[in-house]
């Protein structure tokens, strides 16, 4: 998924209730454990710009591991299988929004590091999917980033809906259960289909130049850190894809750097309900390079940090 990841998104009417902080923490405290503890199976509907989609779960703690089935249930029969928050297999194309990065495995909430950058508090009370729930809003503290609402399960801690909102407030994107069963799937639930193809990481190369681009940014939104970087060939242009990933311990965006090889390659700027894509054309002493910042983070936010990158030339110890 995303920054939170799917089983760690998912809201609707509340009774006044004051807000606090610490409770708040407490929860999303027990929302980061329940991920790692407790098996579930169910069904849930997602909306993003209008669409709505409709998928199955599994998702079993099982000897230490996480083991997660995730089916598509609209049009054809597409679907992820994820261990310990890696891809291993994919058929079909999921709904943007819904897949994690194959390279990006789940990371346990840290709501102290998270207070720094949102203001956390419980306002209210909730019914969903037959069980009862608590509402957390988890709300930016400047404009970089994005805010939530979720409705977490009373008995695990467990999402049970969740609201993904602008700075104004408006709906970007929704995860909401309409059933939920908390015994542990079995294996037959968690075998993925014939279509599923497996995931292979391809390996990467060292470079035989003697030198070699170090890119970086010169701004970043409070609270972002580099988490991975990584350098792969793409299977179709041949050329080397450079990313970076950079996240709050929520959010969470992306940096891509590939030569540009096609004169007609345009800069582009889209949103796509929370996702949003920037690319700018950036001048390097090897050549004209296109950076593109994907990522849920406010546009303005995105063009920013693709105006920032930069790069330097660093010697590379050969073998």
């Amino acid at each position: 998924m995303r920054a939170i990841p799917l089983l760690t998104l998912l809201l609707s009417g509340w009774f006044a209730l004051p807000a606090h902080a610490d409770e708040a923490q407490d929860w999303l405290t027990r929302l980061g454990r329940a991920e790692q503890q407790q098996s579930f199976k169910g069904t849930f509907v997602y909306e993003r710009n209008g669409s709505f989609s409709t998928h199955d779960i599994w998702h079993r703690v099982q000897d230490g591991q996480v083991r997660e089935r995730l089916l598509q249930l609209d049009g054809s029969a597409q679907e992820v299988v994820r261990l310990d928050g890696r891809t291993q297999c994919v058929s079909g194309t999921l709904v943007a929004g819904l897949g994690n990065s194959r390279d990006a495995p789940s990371r346990a909430l840290d709501p102290q590091k998270l207070n720094q950058f949102y203001e956390l508090a419980v306002i209210g009370k909730s019914r969903v999917a037959g069980r009862n729930a608590v509402i957390v809003s988890i709300t930016p503290r400047d404009q970089y980033r994005y805010g939530f609402e979720l409705h977490l399960d009373r008995e695990t801690a467990l999402p049970l809906k969740s609201l993904l909102l602008n700075d104004q407030g408006q709906l970007l994107e929704r995860f909401q259960f309409t059933r939920l069963d908390t015994s542990l799937p079995d294996d037959h639930d968690l075998q993925p289909g014939s279509d599923c193809t497996p995931v292979s990481v391809a390996k990467t190369q060292a470079p035989q130049a003697q030198s070699v681009e170090a890119w970086h940014l010169e701004w970043l939104p409070p609270g972002f850190q580099l988490s991975n970087s990584s350098v792969r060939k793409d299977t179709q242009t041949k050329a080397t894809v450079e990313s970076l990933m950079y996240e709050d311990g929520l959010a969470r965006f992306s940096v891509f750097l590939e030569p540009i090889s096609d004169v007609s390659v345009t800069e582009t700027r889209t949103q796509l309900g929370p996702t949003v894509a920037v690319s700018r054309r950036l001048n390097t002493v090897d050549g004209e390079m296109m950076v593109t910042v994907v990522g849920e983070i406010p546009i303005g936010t995105a063009e920013r940090i693709a105006l920032s990158v930069r790069g330097e030339k660093k010697p590379v110890t050969q073998p």
